[in-house]
């Protein structure tokens, strides 16, 4: 059951990349996370979102769809989406040290960061019609 969420979208502007981190932090710090948990949260949007601006747009500017729940058990959902080109292989994207930026300044460790910090991470994409990361995790309970 989802008990809260908020939905956010914005340009795909290097600069909204930290913007986007503080906004899922603040929305999920109503569930009182470490600051561990809260690290790995902006870590893993950081990561998902820097993808749609560097390379689901490249080099243009289109929108960025963020999608952010509670759930029962302070499980959180997170779905950043965006309408980009695509990536043509998933499985080889999500590879560590596999990177289609042509400039050598990326590591290709996108994938592998979100997946290290999130209980799961779901990746789906089309070819010229975008992609959708969706990452989810169970934060800790308070006693």
């Amino acid at each position: 059951m989802v008990k809260n969420e908020m939905k956010l979208q914005l340009p795909s502007r290097s600069c909204n990349e930290s913007f986007a981190r503080i906004a899922i932090s603040s929305f999920f710090a109503q569930l009182d996370p470490t600051v561990d948990e809260i690290a790995d949260i902006k870590t893993a949007v950081s990561e998902a979102v820097t993808n749609s601006i560097v390379h689901g747009y490249e080099n243009s500017i289109g929108n960025i769809y963020i999608h952010a729940k509670i759930l029962d058990d302070n499980k959180i959902y997170i779905k950043i989406r965006d309408k980009g080109c695509g990536i043509e292989d998933v499985e080889k994207a999500k590879e560590p040290m596999y990177t289609t930026c042509k400039t050598g300044e990326r590591s290709g460790l996108g994938f592998t960061v979100m997946q290290s910090f999130m209980d799961k991470l779901k990746v789906n994409s089309k070819k010229g019609k975008g992609t959708t990361v969706v990452l989810t995790k169970t934060l800790r309970k308070r006693l």
